[in-house]
Protein backbone atom coordinates (compact mmCIF):
# COMPACT_ATOMS: atom_id res chain seq x y z
CA UNK A 1 0.00 0.00 0.00
CA UNK A 2 1.26 3.51 -0.75
CA UNK A 3 1.11 6.40 1.72
CA UNK A 4 -2.25 7.59 0.41
CA UNK A 5 -3.78 4.13 0.79
CA UNK A 6 -2.46 3.76 4.31
CA UNK A 7 -3.66 7.23 5.30
CA UNK A 8 -7.19 6.49 4.12
CA UNK A 9 -7.34 3.06 5.71
CA UNK A 10 -6.17 4.39 9.06
CA UNK A 11 -8.32 7.51 9.04
CA UNK A 12 -11.50 6.46 7.27
CA UNK A 13 -11.72 2.84 8.38
CA UNK A 14 -9.75 2.88 11.67
CA UNK A 15 -7.96 -0.16 10.25
CA UNK A 16 -5.45 -1.28 12.88
CA UNK A 17 -3.95 -3.86 10.52
CA UNK A 18 -2.42 -1.00 8.52
CA UNK A 19 0.55 1.08 9.69
CA UNK A 20 -0.12 4.83 9.68
CA UNK A 21 2.22 7.14 7.74
CA UNK A 22 5.52 8.01 9.39
CA UNK A 23 5.41 11.81 9.55
CA UNK A 24 6.45 14.73 11.68
CA UNK A 25 4.52 18.00 11.85
CA UNK A 26 7.76 19.81 11.02
CA UNK A 27 10.92 21.44 12.36
CA UNK A 28 12.29 24.92 13.00
CA UNK A 29 14.91 26.15 10.57
CA UNK A 30 17.45 26.33 13.40
CA UNK A 31 17.31 22.55 13.74
CA UNK A 32 19.07 22.08 10.42
CA UNK A 33 22.06 24.25 11.25
CA UNK A 34 22.47 22.19 14.42
CA UNK A 35 21.65 18.77 13.02
CA UNK A 36 23.93 18.96 10.00
CA UNK A 37 26.80 19.60 12.42
CA UNK A 38 25.64 16.74 14.66
CA UNK A 39 25.41 14.06 11.98
CA UNK A 40 22.34 14.55 9.78
CA UNK A 41 23.51 13.68 6.23
CA UNK A 42 23.14 16.73 3.98
CA UNK A 43 21.79 15.98 0.52
CA UNK A 44 19.04 18.51 -0.14
CA UNK A 45 19.10 21.52 2.17
CA UNK A 46 15.58 22.91 2.73
CA UNK A 47 14.75 26.05 0.76
CA UNK A 48 11.81 28.45 1.12
CA UNK A 49 9.38 28.90 -1.75
CA UNK A 50 10.76 31.63 -3.99
CA UNK A 51 7.81 32.09 -6.34
CA UNK A 52 4.59 33.76 -5.25
CA UNK A 53 1.57 31.84 -6.49
CA UNK A 54 -1.48 31.93 -4.20
CA UNK A 55 -2.17 33.13 -0.67
CA UNK A 56 -2.67 29.47 0.17
CA UNK A 57 0.96 28.68 -0.63
CA UNK A 58 2.85 31.94 -0.52
CA UNK A 59 1.95 34.10 2.46
CA UNK A 60 5.15 35.32 4.16
CA UNK A 61 7.29 34.36 1.16
CA UNK A 62 8.59 37.96 0.92
CA UNK A 63 10.01 37.55 4.44
CA UNK A 64 11.81 34.30 3.85
CA UNK A 65 13.26 35.60 0.60
CA UNK A 66 14.44 38.90 2.08
CA UNK A 67 17.41 37.06 3.52
CA UNK A 68 20.40 35.65 1.67
CA UNK A 69 19.08 33.85 -1.39
CA UNK A 70 17.89 30.34 -0.54
CA UNK A 71 18.82 30.57 3.14
CA UNK A 72 16.29 29.38 5.69
CA UNK A 73 15.89 31.45 8.84
CA UNK A 74 16.03 29.95 12.31
CA UNK A 75 12.37 30.77 12.86
CA UNK A 76 10.98 29.45 9.59
CA UNK A 77 9.13 26.15 9.54
CA UNK A 78 10.37 23.19 7.53
CA UNK A 79 7.53 20.76 6.92
CA UNK A 80 7.82 17.07 7.78
CA UNK A 81 4.77 15.47 6.18
CA UNK A 82 2.21 15.85 8.94
CA UNK A 83 1.48 19.42 7.85
CA UNK A 84 0.42 19.88 4.22
CA UNK A 85 2.68 21.56 1.66
CA UNK A 86 2.85 24.16 0.10
CA UNK A 87 1.84 26.64 2.77
CA UNK A 88 3.12 29.99 4.03
CA UNK A 89 6.19 29.88 1.82
CA UNK A 90 7.69 27.24 4.11
CA UNK A 91 10.37 24.80 3.03
CA UNK A 92 9.81 21.07 2.63
CA UNK A 93 12.12 18.62 4.37
CA UNK A 94 13.86 15.83 2.52
CA UNK A 95 17.03 15.06 4.49
CA UNK A 96 15.39 14.19 7.83
CA UNK A 97 12.76 12.11 6.06
CA UNK A 98 15.44 10.14 4.23
CA UNK A 99 17.68 9.68 7.26
CA UNK A 100 14.80 8.54 9.48
CA UNK A 101 12.98 6.37 6.93
CA UNK A 102 9.82 8.45 6.97
CA UNK A 103 7.07 8.81 4.36
CA UNK A 104 6.01 11.33 1.75
CA UNK A 105 3.71 13.94 3.24
CA UNK A 106 0.41 15.60 2.45
CA UNK A 107 0.13 17.86 -0.59
CA UNK A 108 -2.23 20.85 -0.56
CA UNK A 109 -4.45 21.81 -3.49
CA UNK A 110 -2.91 25.15 -4.37
CA UNK A 111 -5.86 27.47 -5.07
CA UNK A 112 -6.48 31.05 -3.93
CA UNK A 113 -9.08 31.16 -1.18
CA UNK A 114 -8.67 34.74 0.01
CA UNK A 115 -8.64 37.75 -2.30
CA UNK A 116 -8.65 37.92 -6.08
CA UNK A 117 -6.95 39.88 -7.37
CA UNK A 118 -4.28 39.53 -4.73
CA UNK A 119 -2.73 42.61 -3.20
CA UNK A 120 0.59 43.65 -4.67
CA UNK A 121 3.53 43.13 -2.33
CA UNK A 122 4.77 46.53 -1.18
CA UNK A 123 8.07 46.88 0.67
CA UNK A 124 7.59 49.94 2.88
CA UNK A 125 10.82 49.72 4.85
CA UNK A 126 13.82 47.42 4.52
CA UNK A 127 16.82 47.56 6.83
CA UNK A 128 19.44 45.10 8.01
CA UNK A 129 17.25 44.07 10.92
CA UNK A 130 13.60 44.48 9.85
CA UNK A 131 11.30 44.63 6.88
CA UNK A 132 7.91 46.39 6.91
CA UNK A 133 5.72 45.36 4.02
CA UNK A 134 2.19 44.68 2.76
CA UNK A 135 1.66 41.02 1.86
CA UNK A 136 -0.58 39.54 -0.82
CA UNK A 137 -3.46 39.30 1.67
CA UNK A 138 -3.37 43.06 2.32
CA UNK A 139 -1.97 42.72 5.85
CA UNK A 140 0.85 45.09 6.80
CA UNK A 141 3.53 43.10 8.61
CA UNK A 142 6.89 43.67 10.26
CA UNK A 143 9.52 40.94 9.87
CA UNK A 144 12.44 40.68 12.29
CA UNK A 145 15.28 39.30 10.19
CA UNK A 146 17.49 38.21 13.06
CA UNK A 147 15.00 35.77 14.59
CA UNK A 148 13.27 35.12 11.29
CA UNK A 149 9.93 34.06 12.76
CA UNK A 150 6.51 34.65 11.18
CA UNK A 151 6.07 38.45 10.98
CA UNK A 152 3.76 40.41 13.25
CA UNK A 153 0.74 42.19 11.78
CA UNK A 154 0.75 45.96 12.25
CA UNK A 155 -2.38 46.75 10.26
CA UNK A 156 -5.25 44.63 8.97
CA UNK A 157 -7.43 45.10 5.87
CA UNK A 158 -10.77 44.48 7.62
CA UNK A 159 -11.59 47.15 10.19
CA UNK A 160 -15.28 47.93 9.80
CA UNK A 161 -18.19 47.78 7.36
CA UNK A 162 -16.72 50.29 4.84
CA UNK A 163 -13.36 48.47 4.58
CA UNK A 164 -15.10 45.10 4.36
CA UNK A 165 -17.57 46.24 1.68
CA UNK A 166 -14.69 47.66 -0.36
CA UNK A 167 -12.89 44.31 -0.22
CA UNK A 168 -16.06 42.46 -1.18
CA UNK A 169 -16.63 44.70 -4.19
CA UNK A 170 -13.04 44.64 -5.42
CA UNK A 171 -11.64 41.23 -4.46
CA UNK A 172 -14.38 38.75 -3.53
CA UNK A 173 -16.43 38.38 -6.69
CA UNK A 174 -17.84 35.01 -7.73
CA UNK A 175 -17.19 35.99 -11.35
CA UNK A 176 -13.49 35.13 -11.19
CA UNK A 177 -13.51 31.65 -9.68
CA UNK A 178 -11.25 29.99 -12.24
CA UNK A 179 -8.77 32.87 -11.99
CA UNK A 180 -8.11 31.64 -8.45
CA UNK A 181 -6.46 28.48 -9.81
CA UNK A 182 -2.71 28.34 -10.56
CA UNK A 183 -1.48 28.56 -14.13
CA UNK A 184 -0.35 24.91 -14.10
CA UNK A 185 -3.72 23.63 -12.81
CA UNK A 186 -4.24 21.20 -15.70
CA UNK A 187 -0.83 19.63 -15.03
CA UNK A 188 -1.59 19.38 -11.32
CA UNK A 189 -4.89 17.62 -12.02
CA UNK A 190 -3.10 15.03 -14.14
CA UNK A 191 -0.64 14.44 -11.32
CA UNK A 192 -3.43 14.17 -8.74
CA UNK A 193 -5.07 11.33 -10.66
CA UNK A 194 -2.03 9.08 -10.20
CA UNK A 195 -1.00 10.32 -6.75
CA UNK A 196 0.49 8.15 -4.02
CA UNK A 197 0.17 10.84 -1.32
CA UNK A 198 -2.84 12.30 0.54
CA UNK A 199 -4.30 15.34 -1.23
CA UNK A 200 -5.59 18.07 1.10
CA UNK A 201 -8.01 20.93 0.53
CA UNK A 202 -8.39 24.09 2.63
CA UNK A 203 -5.55 24.86 5.02
CA UNK A 204 -3.97 28.06 6.30
CA UNK A 205 -5.36 30.71 6.83
CA UNK A 206 -8.87 29.48 6.09
CA UNK A 207 -11.43 28.79 8.78
CA UNK A 208 -14.33 30.29 10.66
CA UNK A 209 -12.19 31.74 13.42
CA UNK A 210 -8.74 31.75 11.81
CA UNK A 211 -9.59 33.76 8.70
CA UNK A 212 -11.32 36.51 10.68
CA UNK A 213 -8.48 36.73 13.22
CA UNK A 214 -6.01 36.81 10.33
CA UNK A 215 -7.71 39.62 8.40
CA UNK A 216 -9.18 41.62 11.29
CA UNK A 217 -6.74 41.02 14.13
CA UNK A 218 -7.61 39.17 17.33
CA UNK A 219 -8.56 42.18 19.43
CA UNK A 220 -10.88 43.63 16.80
CA UNK A 221 -12.46 40.24 16.22
CA UNK A 222 -13.19 39.71 19.91
CA UNK A 223 -14.82 43.14 20.21
CA UNK A 224 -16.78 42.72 16.99
CA UNK A 225 -18.44 39.52 18.15
CA UNK A 226 -20.34 41.84 20.47
CA UNK A 227 -20.22 45.24 18.76
CA UNK A 228 -20.83 44.25 15.13
CA UNK A 229 -22.25 40.70 14.96
CA UNK A 230 -23.83 41.36 11.55
CA UNK A 231 -20.38 42.16 10.15
CA UNK A 232 -19.01 38.87 11.45
CA UNK A 233 -21.86 36.90 9.89
CA UNK A 234 -21.45 38.71 6.57
CA UNK A 235 -17.75 37.83 6.45
CA UNK A 236 -18.54 34.20 7.25
CA UNK A 237 -21.27 33.99 4.61
CA UNK A 238 -19.15 35.68 1.95
CA UNK A 239 -16.15 33.40 2.38
CA UNK A 240 -18.38 30.34 2.57
CA UNK A 241 -19.83 31.22 -0.84
CA UNK A 242 -16.37 31.85 -2.29
CA UNK A 243 -14.94 28.63 -0.87
CA UNK A 244 -17.82 26.45 -2.00
CA UNK A 245 -17.61 27.94 -5.50
CA UNK A 246 -13.89 27.18 -5.68
CA UNK A 247 -14.29 23.71 -4.18
CA UNK A 248 -17.02 22.82 -6.67
CA UNK A 249 -14.51 23.43 -9.46
CA UNK A 250 -11.90 21.35 -7.63
CA UNK A 251 -14.31 18.43 -7.16
CA UNK A 252 -15.32 18.60 -10.80
CA UNK A 253 -11.74 17.66 -11.70
CA UNK A 254 -10.31 15.66 -8.80
CA UNK A 255 -11.18 14.05 -5.50
CA UNK A 256 -9.35 14.84 -2.25
CA UNK A 257 -8.40 12.75 0.76
CA UNK A 258 -8.66 15.32 3.52
CA UNK A 259 -9.99 18.77 4.29
CA UNK A 260 -8.44 21.10 6.89
CA UNK A 261 -9.93 24.12 8.62
CA UNK A 262 -7.14 26.26 10.04
CA UNK A 263 -8.32 27.86 13.26
CA UNK A 264 -5.70 28.08 16.02
CA UNK A 265 -8.65 28.91 18.24
CA UNK A 266 -7.07 27.54 21.44
CA UNK A 267 -4.33 28.85 23.70
CA UNK A 268 -2.27 27.16 26.39
CA UNK A 269 -5.14 26.77 28.84
CA UNK A 270 -8.20 26.52 26.61
CA UNK A 271 -10.33 28.14 23.95
CA UNK A 272 -10.00 31.82 23.08
CA UNK A 273 -13.76 32.11 22.58
CA UNK A 274 -16.74 31.05 24.66
CA UNK A 275 -18.82 28.04 23.55
CA UNK A 276 -21.86 30.29 22.99
CA UNK A 277 -19.81 32.54 20.69
CA UNK A 278 -18.63 29.55 18.72
CA UNK A 279 -22.17 28.19 18.47
CA UNK A 280 -23.52 31.48 17.14
CA UNK A 281 -20.75 32.62 14.82
CA UNK A 282 -19.05 29.42 13.62
CA UNK A 283 -21.23 26.36 13.98
CA UNK A 284 -23.78 27.22 11.24
CA UNK A 285 -20.95 27.68 8.75
CA UNK A 286 -19.12 24.53 9.82
CA UNK A 287 -22.33 22.59 9.29
CA UNK A 288 -22.88 24.01 5.84
CA UNK A 289 -19.29 23.41 4.73
CA UNK A 290 -18.92 19.92 6.20
CA UNK A 291 -22.27 18.92 4.69
CA UNK A 292 -21.03 20.10 1.32
CA UNK A 293 -17.73 18.26 1.70
CA UNK A 294 -19.30 15.00 2.81
CA UNK A 295 -21.73 15.16 -0.13
CA UNK A 296 -18.60 15.23 -2.34
CA UNK A 297 -17.10 12.14 -0.70
CA UNK A 298 -14.72 13.74 1.80
CA UNK A 299 -14.61 11.54 4.89
CA UNK A 300 -11.71 13.15 6.75
CA UNK A 301 -12.32 16.74 7.88
CA UNK A 302 -9.77 18.11 10.34
CA UNK A 303 -9.39 21.24 12.42
CA UNK A 304 -5.83 22.46 12.90
CA UNK A 305 -5.61 24.21 16.26
CA UNK A 306 -2.78 24.60 18.72
CA UNK A 307 -3.30 24.76 22.46
CA UNK A 308 -5.71 23.05 24.84
CA UNK A 309 -8.67 22.24 22.60
CA UNK A 310 -10.35 19.41 24.55
CA UNK A 311 -13.32 21.54 25.63
CA UNK A 312 -14.13 22.37 21.99
CA UNK A 313 -14.35 18.80 20.74
CA UNK A 314 -18.13 18.42 21.29
CA UNK A 315 -18.78 21.61 19.31
CA UNK A 316 -16.46 20.55 16.50
CA UNK A 317 -18.19 17.18 16.30
CA UNK A 318 -21.58 18.89 16.20
CA UNK A 319 -20.28 20.98 13.31
CA UNK A 320 -19.35 17.89 11.32
CA UNK A 321 -15.61 17.86 12.03
CA UNK A 322 -14.09 14.35 12.09
CA UNK A 323 -10.56 14.98 13.37
CA UNK A 324 -8.14 17.28 15.21
CA UNK A 325 -4.42 18.00 15.25
CA UNK A 326 -1.66 18.59 16.36
CA UNK A 327 -3.13 17.70 19.81
CA UNK A 328 -0.66 19.66 21.92
CA UNK A 329 0.24 17.44 24.82
CA UNK A 330 2.60 20.24 25.83
CA UNK A 331 -0.51 22.30 26.66
CA UNK A 332 -2.23 19.51 28.56
CA UNK A 333 -4.09 17.61 25.83
CA UNK A 334 -4.20 13.93 26.79
CA UNK A 335 -4.64 11.76 23.69
CA UNK A 336 -5.50 8.66 25.74
CA UNK A 337 -8.27 10.51 27.54
CA UNK A 338 -9.52 12.06 24.29
CA UNK A 339 -9.61 8.68 22.58
CA UNK A 340 -11.63 7.13 25.41
CA UNK A 341 -14.11 10.00 25.34
CA UNK A 342 -14.39 10.13 21.53
CA UNK A 343 -13.63 6.68 20.06
CA UNK A 344 -14.17 7.75 16.44
CA UNK A 345 -12.43 11.12 16.50
CA UNK A 346 -9.54 11.06 14.04
CA UNK A 347 -6.28 12.26 15.59
CA UNK A 348 -2.78 13.29 14.54
CA UNK A 349 0.15 14.46 16.65
CA UNK A 350 -0.08 14.27 20.43
CA UNK A 351 3.56 13.59 21.38
CA UNK A 352 5.05 16.30 23.67
CA UNK A 353 7.86 17.56 21.45
CA UNK A 354 9.93 19.38 24.07
CA UNK A 355 10.22 16.25 26.19
CA UNK A 356 12.40 14.63 23.52
CA UNK A 357 15.27 16.81 24.77
CA UNK A 358 15.23 15.01 28.14
CA UNK A 359 16.91 11.86 26.88
CA UNK A 360 16.24 8.25 25.97
CA UNK A 361 14.39 7.22 29.13
CA UNK A 362 11.97 10.15 28.86
CA UNK A 363 11.45 9.44 25.17
CA UNK A 364 10.44 5.88 26.04
CA UNK A 365 7.97 7.26 28.59
CA UNK A 366 6.29 9.74 26.25
CA UNK A 367 5.81 7.02 23.62
CA UNK A 368 3.90 4.76 26.02
CA UNK A 369 0.52 6.51 25.47
CA UNK A 370 1.04 6.22 21.71
CA UNK A 371 0.78 2.42 21.93
CA UNK A 372 -2.75 2.38 23.32
CA UNK A 373 -4.08 5.00 20.90
CA UNK A 374 -2.46 3.30 17.90
CA UNK A 375 -4.31 0.15 18.89
CA UNK A 376 -7.65 1.92 18.37
CA UNK A 377 -6.99 3.14 14.81
CA UNK A 378 -7.67 6.56 13.38
CA UNK A 379 -4.39 7.96 14.70
CA UNK A 380 -1.12 9.17 13.17
CA UNK A 381 1.48 9.91 15.89
CA UNK A 382 4.06 12.68 15.68
CA UNK A 383 5.30 15.67 17.69
CA UNK A 384 2.61 18.07 18.83
CA UNK A 385 4.02 20.95 16.77
CA UNK A 386 7.38 21.91 15.21
CA UNK A 387 10.32 20.06 16.76
CA UNK A 388 12.27 22.71 18.75
CA UNK A 389 15.96 23.44 18.16
CA UNK A 390 17.08 22.47 21.68
CA UNK A 391 16.62 18.83 20.65
CA UNK A 392 19.88 17.30 19.43
CA UNK A 393 20.09 15.04 16.40
CA UNK A 394 20.99 12.02 18.52
CA UNK A 395 17.90 12.49 20.67
CA UNK A 396 15.62 13.06 17.70
CA UNK A 397 17.05 10.05 15.87
CA UNK A 398 16.42 7.81 18.87
CA UNK A 399 12.89 9.16 19.25
CA UNK A 400 12.11 8.68 15.57
CA UNK A 401 13.58 5.15 15.38
CA UNK A 402 11.56 4.20 18.45
CA UNK A 403 8.37 5.70 17.07
CA UNK A 404 8.89 4.03 13.69
CA UNK A 405 9.35 0.66 15.40
CA UNK A 406 6.17 1.27 17.39
CA UNK A 407 4.24 2.10 14.23
CA UNK A 408 5.52 -1.02 12.49
CA UNK A 409 4.88 -3.34 15.41
CA UNK A 410 1.42 -2.25 16.59
CA UNK A 411 -0.43 -4.38 14.01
Amino acid sequence: MNVRDRFREVMENFNTAVSPPKWEFGYWGANYANWYKEGLPRHRTPRPLSKTTTATASLYAPCWNSRKRGEISDGMAVLGGGLYWPTQGFALDDDVRTACDMDKGQILVNVDLLFYPKFDVQILEDTETTMLYIDIDGVKRRFAKQTGVIPMAEDNPVKDWPSWNKLKDERLSLKHVMDRFPANWSTLVKNYKSRDYPLVLGGYPHGYFGTLAHLMGYEHLFFNYYDQPELIHDIQKTFTEIWISVYEEVFAQTDVDMFVFWEDISAGIGSMVAPDTMREFMLPYYKRMTGFLKAHGVKTIFVDTDGECTNLIPLFLEGGITGLYPMEASCGVDIVKVRKMYPKLQLMGGIPKSEIAKGYRRIDEILEPVKSVLATGGYIPFGDHLIPPEIHWDEFSYYRRSLNALIDSHR
